[in-house]
């Protein structure tokens, strides 16, 4: 009798989906909850303060880096409640889950969107130095978003 690797495949197959299936839920949930502690104190009344001030910035500018030291405790507290920051580790980029690397490669993308001169792609390369990123999760960020068209 010769073996049939069609079930095992069959099996293979929905087991990966329903991995993939218990990712989705995580992105989910994330995407629910994403920066809801800007809405709330410390944060609110500080984010209504430097948001326009952020948004009329060049990202990554001696200005922009003022405005961040400026915001003080109100954004460290954002950073301690929200993994989607590499500022949330200890060790930056290298403590982050690969949930947490999808979910600020969306917050990156939508952040440059509110800036006139902001690009995904000057976000990368801005971000690759200052959280020493390696060259391989940094061509992995190009590939995605590549792939994703954005």
């Amino acid at each position: 009798m010769e073996y049939d690797s069609k079930p095992d495949t069959e099996k293979h197959i929905a087991q990966v989906g329903k991995q993939i299936d218990e990712v989705m839920q995580n992105l989910s949930i994330r995407r629910a909850l994403h920066d809801e502690s800007k809405l709330q104190e410390p944060e609110k009344s500080m984010y209504d303060e430097f948001t326009p001030k952020l948004r009329d910035s060049t990202y990554g500018s001696d200005e922009y880096k003022g405005f961040l030291k400026d915001m003080g405790a109100a954004l460290q507290h954002h950073y301690a409640v929200n993994s989607h920051h590499p500022e949330h580790y200890e060790n930056g980029v290298n403590g982050m889950s690969l949930l947490d690397l999808i979910e600020m490669l969306a917050d990156w993308k939508a952040a440059g969107m509110r800036h006139a001169n902001g690009s995904i792609t000057q976000s990368l390369e801005i971000n690759r130095k200052r959280f020493g990123m390696s060259d391989q999760l940094f061509e992995i960020f190009q590939n995605t978003v590549k792939e994703l068209e954005w």
